[in-house]
């Protein structure tokens, strides 16, 4: 364990800007060569470092100290312990001030001006001098930092000294608590934390300077009428306006759509108002059609502007709308994840590659979970028809305990709405992640916010586990101030997977109404998913960055000292195909739920912090992992999606398969559509095949829009895949089913099937072959689960934590059991059923191995072979003996496994002895595991 000492840094910032800005010029950008000076010992204000200048380490600005490689060199060995695993390392690392120092040249034409320093985007406190003198301080997470220069500044050059202070302003904004298991690295609110973005000291947007006339107006805001027929226009301006101004609307390509004269209201505080009908050519502002706008107000001393989109975003008896029509949110969480330089991107343009992979897999909306990112993520969003929510930078167990934190999470909620409010991408604002505490005051900040701003819905908690600690109804009912509900457990349950498709065998005609339709909120299911992936390590060598992987590398260290190095890459490719199918699962029942208005995948991309949660299809870096396509992936999460209901996964001769066909449809209305629907097997041959025609699909579920039917008769094991697509389009959707013949042979005459020890040991001393297969309850293992990890091993141990089945589908014991290599749907009975015994001590061959979980990484099997004395084995510690007639899979693996056992391919090559098999055997019962224990 590591011991981080607070240090105590000074940027020492010279800023020389000379004749190369002309005299018309009234900005002056400050980026470029600064000198940074340390100063460990914080001896820097005493001794007044600001009023010289003076010489020392050269850095690029914008920038932080990390990308610099400036700060306490990281140290940290990579072996598998709470620190390493914690998160990414960084490379250096400062906590504390830093002074930044450079000469300014002022131009002579800004003499009478008022002239403004902007920072954008420092974490977390500024100070700036000029010429040794203390101009301001400023503390905010989530905006820029601006001061005014004094009004008798000169022309001329000056000192310019810029002080920042990354350390902890106010703690109570951070988990503090005891709730997470993990006990290192506790601040983990994303606006200030070392889990995903990092601690970083420095500037890392706009640096500048600008002159302007001290009466000219500013802050403009347009707010949509809730009829959307007319709109409302503001702006500040310290004198009193005479007469009329000119209000004018022009597209982005500068076509104008209003150009007149208004009258203005005075308000308080030198507010103006104006107000006017909606232009007809102003046209919405959407997903599909996102038209954008530029507004300038000019008045007697100058002109303000803004870019706009005309929407209103509502509730209309329960159901979310945007513009009255009704939408759903594919939302996925973004938590500052940007591994090669620990900060948030401030270039449009990196934004908006970001938004088009998240558009390729069908995502629409993202949740900025504890932080608002910057004014270029909302410029991306706002051309590409994307949805926000943003929150305060917050998540604590203690709201409402330190009132200076409250006054500073006030501020930063008022500051959002001034700087980003426009932006027709910020549909939705909240108070912080899974809040406890002073409910009251929770729903009195959200007031607040609403009488300020009504062009966003707002909520008091994106979810909170409080109900779990105390009377309460905060994060199971919608609080009164609530404009929509964020959670994963109502009051009457489960709200998404996790609590569901361990605990029920595999059905898929289910959605979450029983537990939803009573909320008359717009609701969205929380942080749905989570389902961990093993890492990969073919991932360490893209960590060019300030950010080392030494949670990965300590992960391959211990694969290469237990012998599984070559295994990695199918133990990542196989986990995550199983969390594919989950996270298809998720999405599905949720768009089957009438009552839902959405959900929010956690997530799609890896989270590396919180104890290296890799619970992405892609990786931190948005690139796919190679388990699934954003094509594939789309045509369950997109704006028109086919879906089936059907009973089961599994079906045996006789039995008829149905589905009933529905679409959910949040595009547009389609009228007189027809749609396909077919049953293929592995090999591509349609087994049965229609269409339904003439369907009306309007703007949400469209259900019971026809039924598939299909009377199974084979007398072989197959798979096979059902498909419905909405002809003429790209809309298409799939699912796999599994069919097996009733009547298989279950024993053989030179086989020994047998649960006890006893008998197999008898029958292996005589030279017989023997498929023992014990009451798995009785063995020493691994509970038999069917879904993975959930989230993360480390940050919450209490699970039982495996990731999947990983087999060989080509090996003979497979010949009459159609598997594909990783865990699906058919293998729900075998896993729960079953324990995963740690063979690392067994020189035996896997025939079904289960994929341990990244940290303590066993050797790990339900079904392997061996030679024991003169005779041949087959251990089982699934359960393939009870209740055969009612279990087609398990009566199934039992007659391949036997088929394998009686054929000349069965001999096994490692050898055990008997008590090497006795000592899986257990004494004692065990107890079981209930999804909400991972929380205990």
């Amino acid at each position: 364990m590591k011991t981080l000492r607070l240090i105590s840094v000074f940027f020492i910032l010279i800023i020389s800007i000379h004749s190369c800005s002309n005299s018309e010029t009234n900005n002056i950008s400050l980026s470029g060569e600064w000198q940074v000076k340390l100063d460990a010992t914080n001896t820097g204000t005493d001794n007044n470092w600001a009023s010289k200048t003076f010489s020392g380490t050269p850095i690029n600005l914008p920038s932080t100290l990390d990308e610099a490689g400036i700060g306490t060199p990281d140290t940290l060995t990579p072996v598998i312990n709470n620190y390493v695993m914690s998160n990414l390392a960084r490379k250096h690392q400062y906590i504390g001030k830093a002074w930044y120092q450079r000469e300014i040249d002022i131009p002579s034409s800004w003499e009478n001006k008022t002239v403004t320093l902007n920072l954008e985007r420092v974490l977390w406190e500024s100070t700036v001098y000029l010429d040794g003198e203390m101009i301001g301080t400023a503390n905010s997470l989530i905006g820029n930092h601006n001061f005014e220069l004094p009004k008798t500044v000169s022309s001329g050059k000056h000192v310019l000294t810029v002080v920042i202070d990354n350390s902890n302003k106010f703690p109570n904004i951070n988990v503090a608590g005891t709730r997470y298991p993990i006990k290192v690295n506790q601040d983990m609110a994303h606006a200030y934390t070392n889990h995903t973005q990092i601690k970083w000291n420095g500037i890392i947007g706009d640096i500048s300077l600008s002159a302007s006339k001290s009466n000219k107006p500013h802050n403009i805001q347009v707010y949509p009428n809730q009829d959307l027929k007319t709109l409302k226009i503001t702006f500040e301006q310290p004198k009193a306006i005479e007469g009329n101004v000119e209000v004018k609307i022009e597209t982005k390509n500068g076509e104008d759509i209003y150009n007149a004269q208004q009258t203005v209201s005075a308000k308080a505080n030198n507010v103006f108002e104006i107000g006017l009908d909606k232009p007809e050519a102003l046209e919405l502002w959407d997903e599909f059609n996102p038209n954008l706008y530029t507004v300038s107000v000019t008045t007697s001393t100058g002109t303000v502007s803004t870019d706009f989109g005309y929407k209103v975003v509502g509730n209309n008896n329960g159901n979310l709308t945007l513009n009255n029509q009704r939408i759903f949110l594919r939302g996925n969480l973004e938590c500052v994840i940007f591994p090669l330089t620990g900060r948030p991107p401030m270039e449009k343009s990196e934004w908006t590659t970001l938004i088009k992979q998240a558009k390729a897999y069908g995502l629409n909306h993202l949740r900025f979970h504890s932080w608002c990112p910057p004014k270029a993520a909302f410029e991306a969003a706002d051309e590409a028809g994307f949805y926000y929510l943003v929150e305060l930078p917050h998540w604590s167990l203690k709201v409402g305990e330190d009132e200076k934190t409250t006054q500073f999470l006030k501020s930063e909620g008022q500051k959002i709405l001034k700087d980003y409010g426009n932006h027709p991408s910020f549909l939705f604002m909240a108070l912080g992640n899974e809040l406890e505490g002073d409910e009251s005051l929770l729903n009195t900040m959200v007031a607040e916010l609403k009488a300020k701003d009504n062009r966003h819905m707002y909520i008091t908690t994106v979810y909170s586990f409080q109900p779990h600690r105390r009377e309460s109804t905060l994060g199971k009912l919608p609080q009164p101030q609530d404009d929509f509900f964020i959670t994963q457990y109502t009051d009457k349950g489960w709200v998404r997977g996790q609590g569901i498709f361990n605990a029920k065998s595999p059905h898929f005609n289910a959605d979450y109404s029983a537990t939803s339709e009573h909320i008359k909120t717009p609701l969205i299911s929380h942080e749905i998913g989570q389902y961990s992936v093993y890492p990969d390590m073919s991932e360490i060598e893209k960590y060019t960055g300030v950010l080392a992987p030494k949670n990965f590398i300590a992960v391959r260290n211990d694969l290469e000292k237990k012998g599984l190095l070559d295994l990695a890459p199918d133990f990542t490719h196989n986990s995550g195909k199983l969390a594919a199918i989950l996270y298809k699962e998720e999405i599905e029942r949720a768009m089957k739920t009438p009552s839902f208005d959405g959900f929010q995948l956690l997530q799609l991309q890896d989270f590396p912090g919180q104890g290296t949660a890799l619970v992405g299809l892609l990786n931190a870096f948005w690139e796919s992992k190679g388990v699934i396509s954003a094509e594939e992936f789309s045509q369950f999460n997109s704006e028109l999606v086919p879906l089936l209901r059907f009973e089961k996964a599994v079906y045996d001769n006789g039995e008829t398969f149905k589905a009933l066909i529905e679409v959910a449809n949040f595009f547009k209305p389609l009228e007189n559509q027809n749609l396909n629907w077919s049953i293929t097997d592995e090999a591509g041959n349609v087994v049965k095949s229609s269409k339904i025609e003439g369907a009306n699909l309007a703007i949400g579920n469209n259900t019971n829009l026809g039924e598939i039917a299909f009377e199974v008769n084979t007398d072989k094991a197959k798979k096979l895949k059902v498909e419905v697509s909405l002809e003429g389009t790209k809309y298409k959707n799939s699912w796999p089913i599994w069919v097996y013949p009733k009547d298989v042979s279950l024993t053989k005459n030179d086989i020994v099937v047998t649960s006890s020890f006893t008998v197999a040991e008898q029958a292996l001393k005589k030279g017989g072959k023997v498929l023992l297969n014990p009451d798995f309850k009785s063995l020493k293992g691994i509970q038999g689960r069917f879904v993975p990890v959930f989230w993360s091993p480390v940050h919450f141990p209490n699970q039982p934590a495996t990731m999947g089945v990983m087999v060989d589908k080509a090996h003979a014991a497979f010949n009459n059991f159609p598997t594909d290599t990783h865990t699906n749907w058919q293998w729900w009975d075998l896993c729960i059923n079953s324990k995963s015994v740690i063979t690392d001590e067994l020189d035996v061959t896997p025939i079904v191995r289960v994929i341990d979980n990244f940290v303590t990484n066993h050797h790990l099997s339900s079904l392997f072979e061996a030679k024991v004395g003169n005779g041949t084995l087959v251990f089982s510690s699934i359960d393939l003996i009870s209740d055969l007639k009612e279990r087609p899979v398990a009566r199934q693996l039992r007659h391949s496994v036997l088929e394998y056992m009686s054929s000349d391919t069965f001999s096994p090559s490692k050898t055990v002895t008997i008590e090497d098999l006795k000592a899986i055997k257990i004494d004692k019962k065990q107890g079981k595991f209930s999804a909400e224990d991972i929380y205990n």
